[in-house]
């Protein structure tokens, strides 16, 4: 247990680090062009992105001595569906780098990437933590399909997002006019190919990335376990 959480602490260290960096990158691309305003939004993105993150960590720490079916597990987990998005939205943000005229395209590459990067691993953190206690309770296909249904309204979401710019945030300020734009896509898919193809497209790739990362944590695993069964020689 001890061990667990010193490998806890200093993965989430790793991840501060890595949002100090991308701030970092910021601070030195606005200085250089003379202006802060421009993709101000980054960091504020960053900070979305480390909600539902926040928010998976309350949640499984609450599930381990309440049922899932409590106020505040149900709360946290609206909450975090609500805000998990935020954190694959802003590979959308690549977008914006034709926006401006500045100093150097290369070093604002760099900075978007380590932005979105960082966006995207608490993303993929959080559902994994979500989907390792989820399967503490329901098969591995119960708890696949919550993941896949979670990366297909995350998919929904970007497009809802960056195409209609509606935000997380409008679910409690203006329902009624998100849910009318909702229903009315929903209701006639077919004269929204745009929606069709964002939504598709982000859902292929945003599933078979967390596929890949969740793969590749199975056989890290296995190797430790397999590794700590070897006997070694005196």
């Amino acid at each position: 247990m001890g061990q667990w959480r010193s490998y806890r602490r200093q993965y989430v260290l790793a991840l501060l680090i890595s949002s100090l960096l991308s701030l970092a990158l910021f601070t030195f691309g606005a200085w250089r062009n003379n202006s802060f305003s421009q993709f101000s939004y980054l960091p504020f993105n960053l900070v979305l992105a480390w909600l539902p993150f926040v928010l998976a960590v309350r949640l499984i720490a609450v599930v381990k001595r309440k049922l899932w079916s409590s106020w505040e597990a149900l709360v946290l987990s609206i909450l975090w569906l609500i805000f998990i998005p935020n954190s694959f939205y802003m590979i959308s943000d690549f977008v914006h780098l034709q926006d401006v005229k500045r100093v150097n395209i290369l070093f604002d590459t760099l900075m978007f990437t380590t932005f979105i990067y960082t966006a995207v691993i608490l993303g993929y953190s959080s559902l994994y933590l979500i989907h390792v206690r989820l399967r503490k309770r329901l098969s591995n296909n119960q708890s696949a399909g919550i993941v896949a249904g979670t990366l297909l309204l995350s998919s929904i979401a970007i497009y809802l997002g960056r195409d209609l710019r509606w935000s997380s945030w409008d679910i409690f300020t203006n329902p009624g006019g998100l849910l009318f734009d909702i229903s009315d896509r929903l209701q006639h898919p077919a004269s929204y190919p745009t929606m069709i193809l964002t939504v598709s497209v982000f859902f292929v790739v945003l599933v078979s990335m967390y596929n890949l990362l969740w793969k590749a944590t199975s056989l890290f695993r296995h190797q430790n376990i397999k590794a700590e069964t070897i006997p070694h020689n005196t």
